[in-house]
């Protein structure tokens, strides 16, 4: 299943690279939380969801 955030990203046309730089994370990081391998700080997810111009529940909200 392809995360959220990844379907964000692209839909952005964003590279990780791209996004991690904006949110002063590293690629590798970007990699794991689109896989979900790695949890985010609240503050990098909140980096995220504004560079991506979405909301936490967006992003990140597991229930449908």
């Amino acid at each position: 299943m392809v995360s959220k955030m990844k379907l964000a990203r692209v839909e952005t046309g964003l590279t990780q690279a791209q996004l991690a730089k904006q949110v002063n994370a590293t690629r590798q990081t970007i990699g794991l939380i689109e896989k979900g391998e790695y949890n985010p700080s609240l503050n990098l997810c909140i980096a995220i969801s504004k560079a991506l111009n979405k909301t936490l529940d967006d992003l990140f909200w597991e229930g449908d």
